[in-house]
């Protein structure tokens, strides 16, 4: 059974969502402010996020900002009355993955929901380079068995760099990673890589974490530098 968690303040509309998608085999939480949503996203591992858009307390695109800043790789769906560009413009870059319109038929609501279980779990959970270990269900991450302390921008730099690793990843592919179309400092990447730098090779009798000079960054075994 699927396991997902409603984030919507009309509580007749999320009263008929929660008893459809049980009808449908889908276990659904309900929480009706933003700040709640959160809080249930951080105690529960749910497959699917349903967020209405306009919320109390947290908006959604704030709370699908948040998530996806703390790493959480969880499908969004975002429910929304607004069908403009610019609306979808906003929330796909604040991490949503998916948009259904208000008022919307209950059966595509569970098509899409099961369309977007199904994407994650054809993902790869578990990515791995030599020594390096991310289980992006567990949110964990290791070297040689030995846990990793990355914060948020880590997590993200690391799991870009080990999905195209031992190729090397560009400056311009890392920033967009973390900051989206936001315009970063001129040495925020380089500051956030050398923080990774420390959580990832100190302690370790060889690094990981390599600069290519005039193009970005890689994860390769030995010193090439």
């Amino acid at each position: 059974m699927l396991d997902v968690l409603l984030v919507e303040d009309d509580h007749d509309l999320a009263a008929t969502v929660v008893q459809y998608l049980e009808l449908e085999n889908i276990h659904c939480d309900h929480a009706s402010n933003g700040v709640h949503g959160l809080q249930l996203l951080q105690e529960h591992d749910y497959d699917a996020l349903l967020l209405d858009l306009n919320l109390p307390r947290l908006d959604g695109l704030t709370l699908c900002h948040t998530i996806r800043d703390q790493g959480h790789d969880i499908p969004v769906l975002m429910l929304t009355a607004r069908d403009g560009l610019q609306d979808k413009l906003d929330g796909f870059r604040s991490g949503t993955d998916d948009f259904l319109v208000k008022p919307f038929e209950l059966e595509e609501l569970v098509v899409r929901v099961q369309a977007l279980t199904r994407r994650r779990s054809g993902q790869a959970r578990i990515l791995r380079h030599g020594e390096l270990q991310m289980d992006l269900t567990r949110h964990e991450a290791s070297r040689a068995g030995q846990p990793l302390k990355l914060s948020p921008t880590g997590w993200r730099l690391l799991e870009t760099l080990l999905r195209e690793a031992p190729a090397a990843v560009s400056r311009q592919k890392l920033e967009a990673a973390v900051w989206g179309d936001s315009i970063p400092d001129s040495n925020a990447l380089k500051v956030h890589m050398h923080h990774l730098r420390k959580a990832v090779d100190a302690g370790f009798p060889f690094p990981l974490v390599h600069t290519v000079p005039g193009f970005g960054f890689a994860l390769q075994e030995g010193d090439n530098e």
